[in-house]
């Protein structure tokens, strides 16, 4: 903000600023997104743990604790652990992830890497019926740095697995909020 010295120009100030927010809020189809609304029949969801195709060990827990964490931390559904108690049930695998070179050096020596994660993911409530997920929802790429110390290439790899298992979480909870919206 815009500095203008004595009482007029705070006043100045603080008025084009209510103005900016005020102009910027109405009209545009913005609002803020309520999870405590109701969101038709279904409140409660469970995780089956999902199923590993891939040749990372352990990242079908990855993925499954990121979906977990997620759905907690946004509050529209409650999370429970016995699926019969859950109006939806959510399962699948982790397809096999698949790791390229993006950029080489002069001399043809990978300098990034990209790792994409692709998820076969079924909703089911609990009638029966399935629940149609984005499927641009269930893939998600990341680049990461190489490096000749092996180390830091498995930790930078790691780490842009764990953040593709994030985005894929966040991803997965848009677009079942968004198809459950009454």
């Amino acid at each position: 903000m815009i500095y203008l010295p004595g009482v007029k120009g705070r006043a100045l100030a603080l008025s084009t600023a209510l103005a900016v927010v005020l102009t910027q809020g109405s009209g545009c189809g913005y609002q803020f997104v309520d999870y405590k609304a109701p969101l038709g029949d279904v409140r409660r969801v469970a995780f089956q743990t999902l199923r590993n195709d891939s040749y990372d060990p352990g990242y079908e827990a990855v993925m499954t604790d990121s979906l977990v964490r997620e759905f907690r931390r946004r509050g529209a559904f409650m999370v429970v652990d016995d699926p019969k108690l859950a109006d939806l049930v959510i399962t699948g695998r982790v397809r096999p992830i698949f790791t390229v070179a993006r950029s080489f050096s002069s001399v043809l020596l990978a300098l990034e890497w990209s790792v994409t994660v692709t998820l076969d993911l079924k909703a089911l409530r609990r009638d029966g019926r399935a629940v149609a997920i984005d499927g641009s929802a269930l893939s998600q790429s990341e680049i990461y740095l190489a490096s000749a110390d092996i180390e830091a290439v498995r930790k930078n790899r790691q780490e842009a697995l764990h953040h593709v298992s994030q985005v894929l979480a966040e991803r997965v909870h848009d677009a079942l909020y968004e198809r459950l919206l009454p």
